[in-house]
């Protein structure tokens, strides 16, 4: 608890204009660690006034900062990540607190994500052109779009902080962060760092709220020139809809139900092992999570034998001590709705083969959940079709290459999509077919500094790589 003695006397401030104020609002939320149940201390929910005071400060920032060098912007990027490499435990400490995630996942994943996409982040600033030279004589200038209103959610918290600040501070933006109500300490950690960094005051700033309050004043301040927002999809649609008298840019990466496209020529005790992994990472708590495992007629039943064994072995535990369980769900609400959607699948008459309803035994306190996989889902059935956002795993069979692709792309998100298969030429085929922002084959990921985002209902625009700084900028044509 040594991060929450730390920074304690933080959670009821805002950092803005490069000081840590007192704010306007007095409504106070309490932070609530997902394992105990127990208050580990209470943070001030932002109001109108409070947006106010962050948007005017980033202006003001703004005349001055979009001015920056390149190698200024870059200078500054690499001082926030050698302070956050040296901070990088406090990080995970703090995640582990405010979201329940085990502590050396919290280490070797959330916080380290940090690291990562910093890392690469400085790479592609260094590589990118924000002038150049068209074949006709006319001058492309690539120029800060302004101040930024960026709105993280609470299952990667540091994650989407970096993807988003980072290209921002790269293109010479300034900003506003609105991190989740419920991930306060990794957030207030990042200021800090910040902070000692350097960044000129007003660049960066930080206030907590809740998204029908002060992330609505966000996205409908006449001087927040773009939203970057990170969260569920009706939330972005309200983003958008706020944002709209204005046209104000958006960028928005929501919701996911990822298929997994499991063939028999592939290694399939490999492929089952793996597959769960990228189901559950997380407590299932992920965007691009492996939820829908679409599994050739001839492998099926096999598969359900070996997913059975698996989802037998997993634990969860005490997000507190080492070791490899998953963690609780972030919240009652969270745990509440996975447990409703668990319900539906029962009684839409899928059959579940491991897991269930209530929690794990032993586990009364904290919303911890059983890990859970159904087998025998149509794909037209609430929980294939509908983000859990929990570790529950659906198992479709299919009889052919192009019933595969059709059930995978039979769905209204489109993020994330994976597939085990030993033919290379299917592979790269099948991957081209599929209605996805990005695909894993074999177990690959995409690595940091790739591009992330997604189709149709999950967003647009996106994270990561020349493609995240591009968000950020407006193109302008000289001609001379």
């Amino acid at each position: 608890m040594q991060v929450m003695q730390n920074i304690h006397d933080k959670l009821l401030y805002f950092y803005i204009d490069g000081k840590w104020i007192v704010p306007n609002s007095q409504t106070k939320q309490s932070l609530i660690n997902p394992a105990t149940e127990n208050s580990v201390g209470q943070i001030t929910l932002a109001d109108e006034v409070d947006v106010e005071n962050a948007v005017a400060s980033a202006t003001t920032a703004f005349e001055s900062f979009q001015h920056f060098s390149k190698q200024d912007r870059l200078d500054l990027l690499k001082n926030i990540l050698s302070i956050y490499e040296q901070r990088v435990d406090e990080f995970a400490s703090a995640i582990s607190i405010e979201m329940g995630a085990p502590m050396d996942f919290a280490r070797s994943a959330q916080a380290q994500a940090g690291i990562d996409h910093l890392s690469a982040l400085i790479e592609d600033t260094k590589d990118y052109d924000f002038e150049r030279i068209l074949r006709n004589g006319n001058t492309i200038v690539k120029e800060p779009v302004g101040v930024c209103g960026l709105i993280t959610p609470w299952n990667w918290p540091i994650n989407q902080i970096v993807l988003k600040v980072a290209p921002a501070l790269a293109a010479g933006c300034t900003m506003v962060l609105k991190p989740s109500e419920m991930t306060p300490l990794s957030a207030i950690l990042f200021a800090e760092v910040i902070d000692e960094a350097g960044v000129p005051n007003g660049v960066f700033n930080l206030i907590h709220g809740l998204g029908h309050v002060a992330g609505s004043a966000l996205s409908k301040h006449p001087d927040v020139a773009m939203i970057s927002f990170t969260g569920s999809t009706g939330a972005g649609r309200s983003i958008i809809h706020n944002s709209a008298d204005r046209i104000a840019k958006t960028t928005l990466e929501l919701g996911g139900k990822s298929p997994n496209l499991i063939f028999a020529d592939c290694e399939l005790v490999t492929a089952i092992d793996q597959g769960i992994d990228a189901c559950f990472i997380n407590s299932g708590q992920s965007c691009d999570a492996a939820t829908r495992m679409l599994i050739e007629q001839s492998i099926y039943e096999r598969s359900i034998e070996l997913a059975t064994k698996k989802c037998e072995q997993i634990t969860v535990g005490d997000p507190a001590i080492s070791g490899n369980h998953l963690g609780p769900l972030v919240s009652e609400i969270q745990f509440k709705r996975v447990q409703s959607l668990i319900a539906s699948g029962l009684d839409e008459g899928a059959r579940c083969i491991s897991g269930g309803l209530g929690k794990p035994k032993g586990y009364q306190v904290g919303y911890f959940t059983r890990p859970t996989i159904f087998a025998d889902v149509e794909n037209n059935m609430k929980i294939a079709q509908e983000e859990v956002f929990g570790p529950v795993l659906c198992m479709i069979p299919f009889r052919s290459e192009k019933e595969a692709i059709e059930l995978a792309n039979d769905n209204a998100y489109g993020l994330a999509a994976y597939i085990q298969t030993s033919d290379e030429d299917r592979a790269q085929r099948v991957a081209r077919l599929l209605r996805s922002g990005s695909i894993n084959i074999n177990n690959a990921f995409i690595a940091p500094g790739s591009p992330f985002g997604g189709y149709k209902l999950s967003g647009n625009g996106r994270e990561g790589g020349a493609e995240g700084i591009n968000e950020y900028l407006e193109i302008k044509v000289i001609a001379s």
